[in-house]
Protein backbone atom coordinates (compact mmCIF):
# COMPACT_ATOMS: atom_id res chain seq x y z
CA UNK A 1 0.00 0.00 0.00
CA UNK A 2 1.31 3.41 -1.04
CA UNK A 3 1.83 6.35 1.56
CA UNK A 4 -1.09 7.85 0.36
CA UNK A 5 -3.44 5.23 0.32
CA UNK A 6 -2.23 4.44 4.10
CA UNK A 7 -2.82 8.09 4.73
CA UNK A 8 -6.27 7.82 3.53
CA UNK A 9 -6.96 4.79 5.35
CA UNK A 10 -5.83 6.31 8.36
CA UNK A 11 -8.01 9.56 8.06
CA UNK A 12 -11.52 7.09 7.07
CA UNK A 13 -10.80 4.77 10.26
CA UNK A 14 -9.98 7.42 12.99
CA UNK A 15 -13.02 9.18 11.42
CA UNK A 16 -14.83 5.86 11.91
CA UNK A 17 -13.85 5.06 15.31
CA UNK A 18 -14.65 9.14 16.50
CA UNK A 19 -18.76 8.28 14.84
CA UNK A 20 -18.95 5.07 17.33
CA UNK A 21 -18.19 7.48 19.80
CA UNK A 22 -20.82 8.67 22.16
CA UNK A 23 -21.95 11.87 21.74
CA UNK A 24 -20.97 12.99 25.25
CA UNK A 25 -17.45 11.39 24.82
CA UNK A 26 -16.61 13.56 21.30
CA UNK A 27 -17.94 16.98 23.03
CA UNK A 28 -15.61 18.68 25.19
CA UNK A 29 -16.40 18.47 29.02
CA UNK A 30 -17.93 21.77 30.10
CA UNK A 31 -15.69 23.69 32.63
CA UNK A 32 -17.94 24.94 35.66
CA UNK A 33 -15.90 26.35 38.62
CA UNK A 34 -18.33 26.49 42.00
CA UNK A 35 -17.20 29.88 43.71
CA UNK A 36 -18.18 30.49 46.94
CA UNK A 37 -17.53 30.37 50.90
CA UNK A 38 -17.18 27.96 53.23
CA UNK A 39 -20.73 26.48 51.56
CA UNK A 40 -18.65 25.67 48.64
CA UNK A 41 -15.14 24.56 49.73
CA UNK A 42 -16.87 21.99 52.04
CA UNK A 43 -15.73 22.83 55.28
CA UNK A 44 -14.54 20.26 57.35
CA UNK A 45 -15.53 17.58 54.68
CA UNK A 46 -13.24 15.64 52.52
CA UNK A 47 -12.68 16.80 48.76
CA UNK A 48 -14.91 14.35 47.66
CA UNK A 49 -17.79 15.62 50.11
CA UNK A 50 -17.50 18.63 48.60
CA UNK A 51 -20.95 20.28 46.83
CA UNK A 52 -18.75 20.84 43.63
CA UNK A 53 -17.24 16.76 43.86
CA UNK A 54 -20.90 16.07 44.93
CA UNK A 55 -22.54 17.89 42.11
CA UNK A 56 -20.01 16.45 39.55
CA UNK A 57 -20.56 13.05 40.29
CA UNK A 58 -24.58 13.31 39.80
CA UNK A 59 -23.78 14.88 36.76
CA UNK A 60 -21.53 12.09 35.27
CA UNK A 61 -24.00 9.75 36.52
CA UNK A 62 -26.10 11.28 34.04
CA UNK A 63 -24.42 11.45 31.14
CA UNK A 64 -23.14 14.39 31.46
CA UNK A 65 -19.58 14.99 30.06
CA UNK A 66 -18.26 17.86 32.57
CA UNK A 67 -15.88 18.95 35.17
CA UNK A 68 -16.37 21.14 38.10
CA UNK A 69 -13.29 22.76 39.78
CA UNK A 70 -13.72 24.18 43.32
CA UNK A 71 -13.10 27.51 44.11
CA UNK A 72 -15.01 28.12 47.40
CA UNK A 73 -13.00 29.77 50.19
CA UNK A 74 -14.29 29.43 53.62
CA UNK A 75 -14.92 32.62 55.53
CA UNK A 76 -15.19 34.63 51.68
CA UNK A 77 -17.36 37.46 51.47
CA UNK A 78 -18.47 39.18 48.57
CA UNK A 79 -15.81 41.89 48.58
CA UNK A 80 -13.24 38.91 49.01
CA UNK A 81 -14.77 37.33 45.86
CA UNK A 82 -14.98 40.25 43.82
CA UNK A 83 -11.20 40.52 44.60
CA UNK A 84 -10.23 37.29 43.09
CA UNK A 85 -13.11 36.47 40.53
CA UNK A 86 -10.48 36.98 37.87
CA UNK A 87 -8.07 34.74 38.87
CA UNK A 88 -9.52 32.20 40.35
CA UNK A 89 -11.43 31.96 37.73
CA UNK A 90 -9.54 30.51 34.48
CA UNK A 91 -9.69 30.90 30.96
CA UNK A 92 -11.52 28.10 29.12
CA UNK A 93 -14.21 28.20 31.97
CA UNK A 94 -17.65 27.66 30.38
CA UNK A 95 -20.06 28.19 33.43
CA UNK A 96 -19.33 29.65 37.13
CA UNK A 97 -21.76 28.57 40.12
CA UNK A 98 -21.57 31.81 41.89
CA UNK A 99 -21.94 31.03 45.42
CA UNK A 100 -21.89 34.18 48.20
CA UNK A 101 -23.29 36.43 50.35
CA UNK A 102 -23.72 34.05 53.68
CA UNK A 103 -20.78 35.54 55.05
CA UNK A 104 -21.71 39.18 54.22
CA UNK A 105 -25.22 38.57 56.38
CA UNK A 106 -23.63 36.82 59.27
CA UNK A 107 -21.43 39.96 59.62
CA UNK A 108 -24.17 42.69 58.76
CA UNK A 109 -22.59 43.75 55.88
CA UNK A 110 -24.60 46.54 53.67
CA UNK A 111 -26.54 44.67 51.52
CA UNK A 112 -26.21 47.23 48.61
CA UNK A 113 -22.79 46.38 49.20
CA UNK A 114 -22.91 42.84 48.48
CA UNK A 115 -25.69 43.48 45.68
CA UNK A 116 -22.59 45.72 43.97
CA UNK A 117 -19.81 43.65 44.78
CA UNK A 118 -21.60 40.33 42.92
CA UNK A 119 -23.37 42.69 40.46
CA UNK A 120 -19.61 43.42 39.53
CA UNK A 121 -18.60 39.76 39.75
CA UNK A 122 -21.40 38.92 37.14
CA UNK A 123 -20.45 41.55 34.80
CA UNK A 124 -16.53 40.63 35.07
CA UNK A 125 -17.65 36.82 34.16
CA UNK A 126 -19.83 37.67 31.29
CA UNK A 127 -17.72 40.28 29.22
CA UNK A 128 -15.00 36.97 29.46
CA UNK A 129 -17.71 34.86 27.51
CA UNK A 130 -18.38 33.20 30.67
CA UNK A 131 -22.11 31.36 31.58
CA UNK A 132 -22.99 32.12 35.05
CA UNK A 133 -25.59 30.25 37.69
CA UNK A 134 -26.29 32.47 40.87
CA UNK A 135 -26.74 30.34 44.06
CA UNK A 136 -29.19 32.53 46.69
CA UNK A 137 -28.85 32.85 50.37
CA UNK A 138 -30.84 34.30 53.14
CA UNK A 139 -30.37 36.37 56.06
CA UNK A 140 -30.65 34.46 59.34
CA UNK A 141 -33.40 35.47 61.19
CA UNK A 142 -31.40 36.88 64.26
CA UNK A 143 -30.30 39.72 62.11
CA UNK A 144 -34.04 41.28 62.22
CA UNK A 145 -36.42 41.55 59.91
CA UNK A 146 -35.16 45.40 58.32
CA UNK A 147 -32.11 43.85 57.21
CA UNK A 148 -33.47 40.49 56.05
CA UNK A 149 -35.86 42.74 53.44
CA UNK A 150 -32.82 44.29 52.11
CA UNK A 151 -30.33 41.40 51.82
CA UNK A 152 -33.01 38.56 50.53
CA UNK A 153 -34.19 39.97 47.48
CA UNK A 154 -30.68 41.33 45.77
CA UNK A 155 -30.68 37.67 44.14
CA UNK A 156 -33.30 37.72 42.42
CA UNK A 157 -32.88 41.58 41.32
CA UNK A 158 -29.28 40.15 40.07
CA UNK A 159 -30.56 37.01 37.99
CA UNK A 160 -33.19 39.72 36.36
CA UNK A 161 -30.79 42.12 35.84
CA UNK A 162 -28.42 39.86 33.74
CA UNK A 163 -31.01 37.45 32.81
CA UNK A 164 -29.54 34.62 34.39
CA UNK A 165 -30.69 32.08 36.23
CA UNK A 166 -31.32 31.84 39.60
CA UNK A 167 -31.12 28.83 42.50
CA UNK A 168 -33.30 30.91 45.17
CA UNK A 169 -31.59 29.41 48.43
CA UNK A 170 -28.12 27.45 48.12
CA UNK A 171 -28.79 25.11 51.80
CA UNK A 172 -32.74 24.61 50.76
CA UNK A 173 -33.56 21.55 52.84
CA UNK A 174 -30.67 21.94 55.30
CA UNK A 175 -31.37 24.75 57.23
CA UNK A 176 -33.91 23.16 59.55
CA UNK A 177 -32.58 19.55 59.45
CA UNK A 178 -30.24 19.15 62.50
CA UNK A 179 -29.05 15.34 61.15
CA UNK A 180 -27.96 17.54 57.87
CA UNK A 181 -25.72 20.02 59.64
CA UNK A 182 -22.03 19.55 61.54
CA UNK A 183 -22.33 20.71 64.83
CA UNK A 184 -21.85 23.82 64.51
CA UNK A 185 -25.59 24.14 63.14
CA UNK A 186 -24.62 26.41 60.10
CA UNK A 187 -22.65 23.92 57.76
CA UNK A 188 -24.06 21.00 55.96
CA UNK A 189 -22.57 17.27 56.85
CA UNK A 190 -21.82 15.17 54.04
CA UNK A 191 -25.53 14.10 53.54
CA UNK A 192 -26.38 17.43 53.62
CA UNK A 193 -24.07 18.46 50.71
CA UNK A 194 -25.93 15.27 49.02
CA UNK A 195 -29.28 16.77 49.66
CA UNK A 196 -28.39 19.95 48.07
CA UNK A 197 -26.58 18.39 44.93
CA UNK A 198 -30.17 16.43 44.94
CA UNK A 199 -32.07 19.75 44.85
CA UNK A 200 -30.09 22.30 42.89
CA UNK A 201 -29.51 19.03 40.56
CA UNK A 202 -32.36 19.68 38.02
CA UNK A 203 -31.71 23.43 37.70
CA UNK A 204 -27.76 22.97 36.91
CA UNK A 205 -28.68 20.61 34.33
CA UNK A 206 -30.93 23.03 32.90
CA UNK A 207 -27.86 25.36 32.87
CA UNK A 208 -25.60 23.04 31.25
CA UNK A 209 -27.91 22.37 28.54
CA UNK A 210 -27.93 25.95 27.63
CA UNK A 211 -24.14 25.76 27.87
CA UNK A 212 -24.49 23.07 25.31
CA UNK A 213 -26.66 24.69 22.81
CA UNK A 214 -24.54 27.42 22.56
CA UNK A 215 -21.71 25.70 21.40
CA UNK A 216 -23.70 24.45 18.36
Amino acid sequence: MSFKASLLHFIVMSALSLAALPAAAQERAVQLVGFGDSLMAGYQLAPSESYTAQLEAALKAKGRSVVVTNAGVSGDTTTGGLSRIDWSVPDGTDGVILELGANDALRGIAPEQSEKNLDAMITRLKARGIAVFLAGMLAPPNMGSEYGQRFNPIYQKLAEKHGIPLYPFFLDGVTTVADLQLSDGMHPNPQGVATMVERSLPAVETFLGDIQAKRK
